[in-house]
């Protein structure tokens, strides 16, 4: 299997665009299968997770282009009711986002349980209360789920959860029922933003993109549209990261800043220094970085939650940094219970962190790094991994790969392209 060899400890420079944004390209793609005519995506990041799911639209009939390299056409007239590839859909946790169209479009779908990280329970319950709560029957198998509809209902439904999926999946549903519905304690990411703009921009009618209460008004039947994918804030939080770490100065161009406000104030706490200069985001690693104590001298925190708190996907990335930052910090990861088993390899590299239990670890800086053989276990930690080896002495070997490829482009390439030393070495089997 292909591996990373990282020569670490060098300093970086010069300038990286963030691309798409994964975790919205992905329900947009999904949302093809609402319609029978062409949608365009513009901006579509080309990683492993993105691949896999329009394969899994190509098996169930659909009609696939890439027009450039990072716009894709899909044409869902041809898809009929069907059982999505059961081994693709257990590659991506993304693989359930299928469920709320092809339930919408159809009236019934099965689906095997979804794959995705190993970060802990990611339950499904919210995705299929919100079903029932339109209107549809949910029933269990060995080896799969199966919903199906006489006709969906618009309804007034509180998620027990603000899960970014389920508000996915339950907007999906009810752009196409009849009625009004109107969904509470919605997720809000910026992901489900753009998700809910390709929906208006095909002929749905909902109003409330960007809060927590969306309100549907069902349509008979939804058109063609094309529409860009907003720039990946969790990248760009990676590349803050990136840059504090090598204590290098970078500039992230086009970031998307309206998006980042939890994140630089993030990292503001770990003493990293950031400028916005017109559309792009200036990073002055190279200042080091004094993590900055709360009020009377306590130790400060940082801790993910909901949007627009700290995003989940970047404690790993806020983690590592404070590894190179002079002081103490906790970081406190709330939502999934196993994204924090990672550091015992950030500890073997000479990392002073204390493991307090699954969602929290005491992290002491600064410490110096030594580079050693790695593996990557999600795509969030992997890149954090991936970061710690760029600023550790000697060189590393980063394993499973193919976890970080699933939600970072040409990874190796772009870090070259800033003086990174790694070498993307590959194996028989890729």
């Amino acid at each position: 299997m292909a591996h990373f060899e990282v020569e670490g400890g060098h300093t970086l420079s010069g300038s990286i665009q963030p691309i798409g944004n994964k975790n919205a390209a992905l329900p947009c793609l999904a949302a093809t299968l609402l319609t029978t005519e062409v949608v365009r995506l513009e901006n579509v990041p080309r990683i492993r997770d993105v691949e896999t799911l329009l394969q899994i639209l190509e098996a169930l009939g659909a009609e696939v282009e890439w027009v450039d390299a990072a716009t894709v056409e899909v044409c869902a007239a041809s898809v009929t009711v069907g059982r999505p590839d059961p081994e693709l859909a257990r590659r991506i946790r993304a693989s359930i986002l299928l469920a709320g169209p092809l339930l919408a479009r159809f009236g019934q779908v099965t689906l095997p349980p979804p794959g995705g990280d190993v970060i802990g329970r990611r339950r499904l319950d919210t995705h299929f209360l919100a079903f029932e709560a339109l209107g549809a029957r949910v029933t269990f198998e060995p080896g799969d789920f199966r919903i199906g509809t006489d006709a969906l209902v618009g309804s007034d439904i509180f998620l027990d959860e603000p899960s970014v999926t389920a508000t996915e999946n339950a907007v999906m549903a009810a752009v196409l029922a009849r009625g009004r519905t109107r969904l509470r304690n919605s997720a809000a990411e910026p992901h489900v933003q753009d998700l809910c703009r390709l929906l208006n921009a095909m002929g749905a009618r909902i109003q409330g993109v960007g809060t927590h209460t969306l309100e549907i008004d069902g349509v008979d039947e939804l058109g063609g549209a094309t529409v860009r994918i907003g720039a990946d804030h969790i990248e760009t939080g990676s590349f803050i990261g990136l840059a504090a770490v090598t204590r290098s100065q970078l500039r992230i161009t086009q970031a998307p800043l309206e998006h980042l406000d939890s994140t630089l104030l993030g990292f503001q706490r770990l003493g990293v220094e950031c400028r916005v200069d017109g559309d792009d985001l200036v990073v002055l690693g190279d200042r080091g970085g004094v993590i900055q104590h709360d009020a009377f001298g306590h130790i400060p925190k940082i801790d993910d939650g909901p949007w627009p708190a700290f995003p989940a996907d970047l404690t790993s990335i806020a983690l590592v940094t404070a590894i190179r930052c002079q002081g103490t910090i906790l970081i406190h990861e709330k939502m999934f219970e196993s994204r924090m088993f990672f550091t015992d390899k950030l500890v073997g590299m000479g990392a002073r962190i204390i493991l307090c239990d699954p969602h929290r670890a005491v992290v002491v800086g600064p410490s110096e790094l030594q580079g050693g053989e790695l593996e990557s276990p999600d795509i969030r930690a992997g890149m954090a991994l991936l970061l710690a080896a760029l600023a550790a002495r000697g060189t590393s070997r980063i394993h499973n790969i193919r976890q970080i490829e699933r939600g970072y482009e040409r990874i190796d390439e772009r870090l070259q392209g800033l003086g990174a030393r790694i070498r993307r070495v590959t194996g028989e089997e890729d």
